[in-house]
């Protein structure tokens, strides 16, 4: 693979993991110093997912990471591997997860805050939204099958190769 386009991306994500912990830093911060009141449940649920859906993408960029050393290496075609797109799945599957519990917590919020309520369609929306992550992370599975599948392959080739080697 082409050095610049991996020294890109390792850029990208290392600016985009620095961002991310200020994110989660501000969420934080303004939960309990950017209000005129106390925080309520719905605020501090709201925050809480906000910060450990930061953390899903914060676990896909470091397993990308690895697996951009691992291209670098040419090794990315091992049993090594595995691991780090298990972790992507599971971010994936956990920011589906996460996203509809942003659902859950709209459609409690239309009951407790009288005046502030969050349209059904939205919260729909919302489900929606949680759904097409999970077929993401269904595709990731698929993509992680196929690099067994090339993992197999490659095994079985250089196996014939040193039978080859052996016959000359």
């Amino acid at each position: 693979m082409n050095p610049w386009v991996l020294r890109t991306l390792r850029t990208v994500i290392a600016v985009a993991l620095a961002g991310s912990v200020v994110v989660q830093a501000a969420l934080v911060a303004l939960l309990w110093w950017d209000t005129d009141r106390p925080p309520t449940g719905i605020d501090v649920s709201l925050v809480v997912i906000g910060v450990l859906g930061v953390g899903t993408l914060q676990v896909v960029g470091v397993c990308i990471w690895r697996l951009l050393t691992m291209v670098r290496a040419g090794t990315v075609f091992s049993p090594r591997a595995f691991r780090f797109v298990d972790g992507v799945i599971g971010a994936i599957a956990a920011a589906s997860v996460l996203t509809f519990a942003v659902a859950v917590v709209a459609r409690f919020a239309n009951h407790a805050t009288p005046g502030d309520e969050v349209a059904p369609g939205l919260v729909g929306l919302v489900c929606g939204f949680a759904l097409v992550i999970a077929g993401v992370a269904l595709v990731v599975y698929v993509m992680r099958t196929l690099l067994v599948q090339a993992v197999g392959f490659e095994a079985e080739a250089r196996t014939l190769q040193s039978e080859l080697d052996e016959v000359i």
